[in-house]
């Protein structure tokens, strides 16, 4: 099971989350009073996080796609002494890419034309 994992953010507001083992196994040891506590702060265990999105999202805006819209979603795991970790999921990894295009808009109507003119009818006193 994980442990918690106790960060403080640069304001110092406490953070806990549950953490995630190493790969070789390792934990770190709580105090006995409370989770382990954090080496870095929250904003700098994100700082990999947001380089990872900020990379990916030049990838898919850059090129010849240009889509509107690029939703990127991927699990987080935070760990005691590594910061964050993008999380595996059942795969080998985890990562979610989303694309859209709105549809083209056509171009915006023209003036509306006047309406036809009727032909003058003739005057009665013309006629008589």
């Amino acid at each position: 099971m994980d442990e918690l994992v106790e960060f403080k953010t640069e304001d110092g507001v406490r953070v806990v989350v549950e953490g995630v083992e190493d790969e070789d196994g390792a934990r770190l040891v709580s105090r006995g009073d409370g989770p382990a506590r954090a080496a870095r702060t929250f904003e700098d265990s994100l700082d990999g996080v947001r380089a990872a999105a900020a990379s990916a999202l030049r990838v898919f805006r850059d090129g010849s796609l240009r889509p509107d819209a690029v939703e990127l979603e991927f699990g987080v795991k935070l760990s005691a002494e590594a910061g964050a970790v993008i999380a595996k999921g059942s795969a080998e990894g985890h990562l979610v890419v989303r694309l859209s295009w709105s549809p083209e808009q056509s171009p915006t109507p023209a003036e509306p034309l006047p309406s036809p003119t009727r032909p003058e009818t003739p005057d009665a006193a013309a006629l008589s």
